[in-house]
């Protein structure tokens, strides 16, 4: 009886510290799904290259994230899924095509790339789960991203994209 109270209590210390976030990370609720993150860390990681990239970014009449209604009043059930394609569009699209002579820059962008990649798989997970649904508003907004994206060729869209990066933490933390 004795061992089984231990078990017990350490079951549920070990199932406490799991869903506790390590150092600096929030939780974000995206619809039903509960994900832990480091936005400091990205957002630090992204303030040290912001004005060299910025500066890359030739068209500065156009966004991608901005465009209107892009990431605005997306719905709690829709916000896993369009992050879940954020997140996938940046590590797929985004970072692969962001890199530059600057040592210290590409670095960064690695480390940022990481972050996303972390989050992507486990977004990928809640998906599995069917927690994370695509209704027709967030694949309309994602759609037009992409074509805002497309527009442009593929290592100016991708530093544009890059510099718009505290656009999308600022939502996330917005809707956390």
């Amino acid at each position: 009886m004795k061992g089984s109270h231990m078990f017990l209590c350490l079951l549920s210390l070990s199932c406490w510290v799991n869903l506790m976030p390590t150092a600096g990370n929030k939780i974000f609720h995206f619809g039903p799904c509960r994900i832990s993150m480091s936005v400091t860390e990205i957002r630090s990681g992204f303030t040290a290259i912001k004005a060299n990239i910025q500066a890359r970014d030739p068209i500065r009449t156009l966004s991608i994230l901005s465009h209107p209604h892009s990431l605005h009043k997306v719905k709690s059930s829709d916000r896993c899924c369009i992050t879940h394609q954020l997140f996938n569009f940046y590590v797929d699209k985004v970072f692969k095509h962001c890199k530059t002579e600057d040592s210290y820059v590409n670095r960064k962008i690695s480390s940022i790339a990481n972050s996303f990649l972390s989050m992507t798989r486990k977004l990928r997970q809640c998906r599995e789960q069917n927690k994370c649904m695509c209704g027709q508003e967030s694949t309309e907004k994602f759609k037009q991203i992409l074509a805002n994206y497309e527009g442009l060729n593929v290592t100016s869209a991708a530093i544009k994209s890059l510099g718009e990066l505290d656009i999308l933490l600022d939502w996330m933390e917005k809707s956390h």
